[in-house]
């Protein structure tokens, strides 16, 4: 496994993947890696003939007064978690190569990028899709991994690559969670533990509006009160938004009869933001084939 610093090598690497036809599985992080990643690269390791992970804590989808500073970083340690899984190369760029001076070109995906977590963060999409798009066109990948928990992100960049003609496809593999239901997430670690078990109530949230679901209830505005009500039990925790809207437009639901419902949810815990969602189905809207349907 070779770590890679500099745009043109990793191009080069990638062409020459191309010319032997080999596709390239790529899986974009912000390092700090979990199982949650992990997960990502093994199913990269087995659908492709190459695996390339980036690991980029990009600067340019954190605002002022976020956790870009203070965010993990220790490629050391990442690399030794990657190399049992047999990645090919990690692409680790510095922010002045992948945004060199004088950059001035961005990517927004427009009626998308303002909502749920977009509303809450603006401006935080338009950095995600542009460093998308650079890396798209860097590495070059026949698959792209994501997982469910960045739903919104997975929308946004299935809609990038259908928009600019991108020869890529977006596998959304399941959110991994730990064993008492939350979601595995890099900023996990900046909880105390008396947080970390409060934390849990994202995914009793969760969960809640999936046994109202399965009684019966179609509104949303009832599931959403439900909602709120498990949170506020949680003295510890505070909603950010909480939302059900469909998994394609990402706009907001009233009836969810006859047609599947994406929840999510954004919690502070403490003064640690966390955010988790659920994709509500009939069965017979649920996919055959097993993919998840976002986007």
């Amino acid at each position: 496994m070779e770590i890679i610093t500099r745009a043109a090598r990793m191009h080069s690497v990638a062409c020459k993947f191309a010319a032997e036809e080999k596709p390239i599985g790529f899986v974009p992080t912000m390092g700090a890696l979990h199982e949650g990643h992990l997960s990502l690269v093994r199913e990269a390791r087995r659908m492709s003939d190459a695996v390339i992970v980036s690991i980029f804590v990009n600067p340019t989808q954190f605002r002022p007064g976020e956790d870009f500073d203070s965010y993990p970083r220790d490629l050391a340690r990442d690399a030794d978690l990657l190399t049992p899984i047999d990645v090919d190369y990690i692409f680790a760029p510095s922010p002045d190569e992948i945004y060199p001076k004088g950059f001035s070109t961005w990517v927004t995906v427009e009626g998308l990028s303002d909502k749920l977590e977009g509303a809450a963060r603006p401006g935080h999409f338009r950095g995600v899709a542009t460093v998308l798009s650079i890396l798209f066109n860097v590495i070059h990948p026949k698959f792209v991994f994501m997982g469910q928990k960045d739903a919104q992100q997975t929308v946004i960049a299935k809609k990038l690559a259908r928009d600019l003609h991108l020869p890529v496809e977006i596998v959304v593999l399941p959110t991994v969670r730990e064993a008492d239901g939350l979601a595995i997430s890099s900023r996990n670690q900046y909880l105390a533990p008396e947080e970390r078990r409060a934390a849990t109530v994202l995914h009793r949230t969760l969960t809640r509006a999936e046994e109202l679901f399965a009684d019966g209830e179609r509104n949303a505005a009832r599931l959403i009160r439900a909602m709120q009500k498990e949170i506020a039990r949680e003295p510890l925790a505070r909603a950010d938004y909480i939302a059900i809207t469909d998994s394609e437009r990402l706009d907001h639901l009233e009836d969810l009869s006859q047609r599947s419902a994406l929840v999510s949810l954004a919690v502070f815990v403490g003064t640690t933001r966390l955010i988790d969602n659920v994709i509500l189905d009939d069965a017979k809207f649920k996919s055959k084939s097993g993919k998840l349907k976002l986007g």
